[in-house]
C-alpha cells in the first residue's frame, strides 16, 4: 500500500553573513519524510554563492534586529528569483534557481513506496549486479588474514569465471541451478592456468567449484540473492588421494642417510617429530621456543589459519634446532621455499632407497600416521595439526585399514574346525 505523499517545497533563500554585508544562498527543501516516520525534517543545501547587493521588499517585514531595524524578505520577479542591482549577483541568484528547479523535479517526480515495496526496488537493482565483479570484490574481505593459498585458489576461481562467462557479466539475476551445473562442468574440462599445461584434476576442479558456491552463499547474506542457490547444487566430489607417509623404520633409515642440505634434513624431521607445515617451520624464531615446567613448547601463530597454536615438543626435536640464537632470528635458516626443496629432497630419498613419492608435506602425514599408529587420541592429533575439522584428521586411511586388520583378528569362535584339507589348499588373498 502506498504512504500519503509529503508535498516538498524547495525556497532559495538568503542568509546573512555574521561578519560582513553580504549573504549566502542556499536551497531549503521542506517537509522530507524521515525514513523512521518521524517528524518530518528540512534540508538546507548551500549552492556556494554569495550576494551583496539583493533587493529588499519594504512591504514583507520578517522581524525586527537587536538595533531595532525592520527586518525585510528579498524581493523577487514573477518567476520567483532574487532580485538584485549587480549583475553578478543577478547571475548567481538565477544559478541557484537552477539548483531550486532541479531539486524541485526530484521531490516532484519521486514515488514513495512502503517499505516492503523500496526493498523490492533495491533488491531488483542489485540482482542487476555483476556476480564475478562482486566476487572479486569480497576475496579479501572474507579472508583479510587467510594464507597466500587461500588468496590465490580464491583469485583463480575469479579468472575461470571470467573464462567461462567469455568475459561478459553473470548478474545475480541470472544465476540458477543450470547455470551453476554448467559451471561445475566447465570446471572438469577449466585449464590450469600459469605455466601449467593441461586442466585442473577433479580435486583442484572441486576445491574451486567449492569455493564458488562459498561466493554465491556470501552474496545470499549479503542480500544480492533472494535464495541460497549454491546449497541447491551439489559440489564436485573429491576423488581420494593417497597420502604418502613414512614408516618408523623407513624415516629411521632416512635418518641414516646422508643429505648434501643439512638444514633441510633437520627441518624435516622436526616437521615429522611435530607435525608443523612448512610455512611455519621456515618463519620459526628462537623468541617463539619456550622452556616450561615440563619441558619444551612452540608458541607461534599459524601462517595458514592465522591461529594462535601452543604446541609441546620433545627433546629430540628441540635439538634439531640447533643452537638457540637471538629472539627473532629463524631457528632453520637458509631453508628455503618448497620448490626449490623438491630437488635435495628427491635426491636424499632415492639415496636412501626408499621407493616412495616424498614430498616436505609428507612429513607432516607421517606425523599423523605415526602418532595414530602408536594409539595417541585422534583429536589430540587433531589438536596438534591445527585441523579445525577432526574430519581432516579422519582422512589417514591406512589407519582406519589398520584397525579394520585389528577388529578382524579380535573376532575367534570357540570350536570352529579350521583343519580340514580344503582350509589348508585354499589360495591366500
Amino acid at each position: 500500500m502506498r504512504k500519503p505523499l509529503l508535498h516538498t517545497k524547495v525556497t532559495v533563500k538568503l542568509r546573512k553573513s555574521e561578519y560582513r554585508e553580504e549573504w549566502y544562498l542556499v536551497v531549503e527543501s521542506y517537509p522530507i519524510r524521515k525514513p523512521d516516520g518521524g517528524k518530518p525534517g528540512r534540508i538546507i543545501e548551500s549552492v556556494n554563492r554569495i550576494i551583496t547587493t539583493p533587493i529588499w521588499d519594504t512591504t514583507a517585514i520578517t522581524g525586527i534586529d537587536a538595533d531595532g531595524n525592520y527586518k525585510y524578505k528579498p524581493k523577487r520577479d514573477t518567476n520567483g528569483i532574487i532580485q538584485c542591482t549587480s549583475r553578478l549577483d543577478r547571475e548567481a541568484c538565477i544559478y541557484a534557481d537552477k539548483v531550486r528547479a532541479l531539486r524541485q523535479q526530484e521531490y516532484d517526480t519521486a514515488v514513495v513506496y512502503s517499505d516492503r515495496e523500496q526493498e523490492m526496488i533495491a533488491q531488483n537493482e542489485r540482482m542487476e549486479q555483476d556476480f564475478i565483479a562482486y566476487f572479486n570484490s569480497i576475496i579479501y574481505k572474507v579472508h583479510p588474514n587467510s594464507s597466500n593459498s587461500i588468496i590465490v585458489n580464491w583469485t583463480r576461481v575469479g579468472k575461470l569465471l571470467s573464462i567461462f562467462s567469455e568475459g561478459k557479466p553473470i548478474p545475480f539475476r541470472k544465476i540458477n541451478v543450470k547455470l551453476l551445473e554448467d559451471l561445475k562442468l566447465f570446471m572438469l574440462t577449466a585449464p590450469q592456468g600459469g605455466n601449467k599445461k593441461g586442466t585442473l584434476s577433479q580435486n583442484s576442479a572441486a576445491t574451486y567449484f567449492s569455493i564458488v558456491k562459498a561466493g554465491l552463499h556470501r552474496a545470499f547474506i549479503d542480500e544480492y540473492l533472494t535464495v541460497d542457490i549454491a546449497a541447491k547444487v551439489k559440489g564436485i566430489p573429491e576423488l581420494k588421494v593417497k597420502r604418502e607417509t613414512l614408516s618408523l623404520e623407513e624415516a629411521e633409515l632416512l635418518a641414516q642417510t646422508p643429505c648434501e642440505n643439512e638444514v633441510l634434513k633437520r627441518a624435516f624431521f622436526f616437521a615429522i617429530l611435530t607435525g608443523i607445515r612448512l610455512c611455519d617451520i621456515h618463519e620459526l624464531t628462537w623468541g617463539e621456543i619456550q622452556k616450561t615446567s615440563t619441558g619444551w613448547r612452540v608458541d607461534f601463530t599459524q601462517r595458514k589459519t592465522h591461529v594462535v597454536d601452543y604446541l609441546p615438543i620433545n627433546e629430540q626435536a628441540y635439538s634439531l634446532c640447533g643452537e638457540p640464537g637471538e629472539h627473532d632470528q629463524q631457528i632453520f635458516a637458509g631453508l628455503t621455499g618448497s620448490s626449490w626443496i623438491s630437488r635435495p629432497l628427491k635426491k636424499w630419498i632415492a639415496a636412501s632407497g626408499i621407493k616412495k613419492h616424498i614430498t616436505f608435506h609428507c612429513s607432516r602425514h607421517t606425523f599423523a600416521t605415526l602418532q595414530l599408529e602408536n594409539g595417541t587420541d585422534i583429536f589430540v592429533v587433531k589438536g596438534m595439526l591445527g585441523h579445525t575439522n577432526v574430519k581432516t584428521t579422519q582422512i589417514y586411511a591406512h589407519i582406519v585399514d589398520k584397525s579394520k586388520r585389528n577388529a578382524a583378528e579380535a573376532l575367534q569362535i570357540d570350536g570352529l574346525n579350521t583343519s580340514n584339507e580344503s582350509l589348508d589348499d585354499a589360495k591366500v588373498i
